[in-house]
């Protein structure tokens, strides 16, 4: 048979390679704990639900326009004068299938192949990933408690004069780290870009998920970054697959492009159901309130567990902690957790290649009798590990 690609050799995601074990040990009885998945317990709020049966009793569901429906793209651009006071057109709006479609469109219209994108470390796995089967060549920048966990411009300069960059990926609130750039930092390094003309992309999947700090889109600084969001996360919509893109004017036309090739159209009927998403903020904030609970669990009880090194959880749904104390390994550290105890969570590697060994990330998007007796089977498994 002919070679596989090259860009095919992409590195597993580690979350999900974990998350199919736990699935299987729990096809064979055994009670698993999940917090390896970023991805909300809560169902999909009532509105949401309520709008996606209209559509399917009124009756053909089918193709959109590629950049989405005039009804989705008009209450996108709704949420951003009520949430943030901007107005922002409804034509530099795109919906995307999920923001893992966003980066693909991204990607494909504002770089070439060869191109270096950075990118920070610990971040998502799927970045790096994406980028290398487009091509594309992913400088991951390593942050640490210096800078907060954040990139900053000294950090991208410094990048970019080794060997010039074509564009910087940056979230805020950030995965696995949880930790949140402040309006400040957010718009230094957006000038940053500016100045070094570069694109600027902005992952705030995680907007509406904040704990500590104040919240900012990048919109509110230019409107030449490229903004990225989602419904899977606030929204508690990950199986939906549904997405947007904020774009500059000079993007539009290309993504529209790109994405009628590749995907033709988000789903109708999870853009219908996501048009509903912005009025349920009541029954959204009850199931952050849930999250608030468990950050606390976690934040009380892991530091007398022996987890003496955790970063700031400004946002998100994830802890990420040190294993040093108890092993130099996360992978197998995680593995044997599993098997040893059911509780599932995601190594450091996943996220961070060179670092991601001392790590591990957790999940607390689930149910806080969830966490609560994790921490409990964890005070009983942990001392024998020393």
């Amino acid at each position: 048979m002919p070679d596989v690609s090259r860009r095919s050799e992409v590195e597993p995601f580690l979350a999900m390679d974990v998350l199919a074990r736990a699935n299987a040990l729990e096809a064979a009885g055994a009670r698993v704990l999940h917090m390896e998945v970023g991805q909300p317990g809560a169902r999909a709020p009532r509105a949401v639900l309520d709008a996606a049966r209209m559509a399917l009793d009124e009756g053909r569901i089918g193709y959109t326009e590629a950049r989405g429906l005039p009804l989705l793209r008009r209450a996108i651009a709704d949420h951003y004068r009520a949430a943030h006071g901007l107005e922002v057109a409804d034509e530099r709006i795109v919906a995307t299938t999920g923001s893992s479609a966003g980066f693909n469109l991204a990607f494909l219209a504002a770089f070439d192949p060869g191109d270096r994108v950075a990118i920070t470390a610990p971040g998502y796995p799927a970045y790096r990933n994406i980028l290398r089967a487009l091509g594309l060549v992913p400088v991951e920048i390593e942050v640490g408690p210096d800078t907060r966990w954040a990139l900053t411009p000294d950090l991208l300069e410094a990048a970019h004069r080794e060997a010039p960059l074509k564009g910087v990926l940056v979230a805020s609130p950030a995965n696995p780290t949880g930790t949140m750039m402040t309006p400040e930092a957010l718009k230094a390094l957006n000038a940053a870009c500016e100045a070094l003309d570069l694109w600027f992309i902005s992952d705030e999947i995680y907007h509406g998920l904040v704990f500590d700090g104040r919240q900012e889109t990048a919109l509110s600084f230019t409107e030449k970054a490229i903004v990225i969001n989602s419904f899977s996360k606030y929204y508690c919509m990950t199986g939906w697959r549904i997405g947007w893109m904020v774009l500059p004017e000079a993007l539009v036309r290309p993504v529209e492009r790109i994405a009628q090739s590749l995907y033709i159209s988000p789903p109708e009927l999870s853009q219908r159901a996501a048009a509903a998403a912005f009025g349920a903020t009541r029954d959204l904030e009850i199931v952050k309130a849930g999250y608030a609970r468990n950050r606390e669990v976690l934040l009380d009880r892991m530091p007398g567990l022996g987890f003496t090194e955790m970063l700031p959880v400004d946002g998100a749904f994830y802890l990420y902690a040190s294993v040093r104390p108890f092993s130099n390994d996360s992978v197998a550290f995680a593995a044997r957790m599993l098997e040893e105890t059911g509780i599932a969570a995601t190594p450091g590697p996943d996220f961070d290649p060179v670092n991601g060994r001392a790590y591990l990330r957790f999940s607390f998007a689930g149910d806080t009798a969830v966490i609560e007796e994790a921490m409990d089977r964890m005070a009983d498994w942990l001392p024998k590990q020393g």
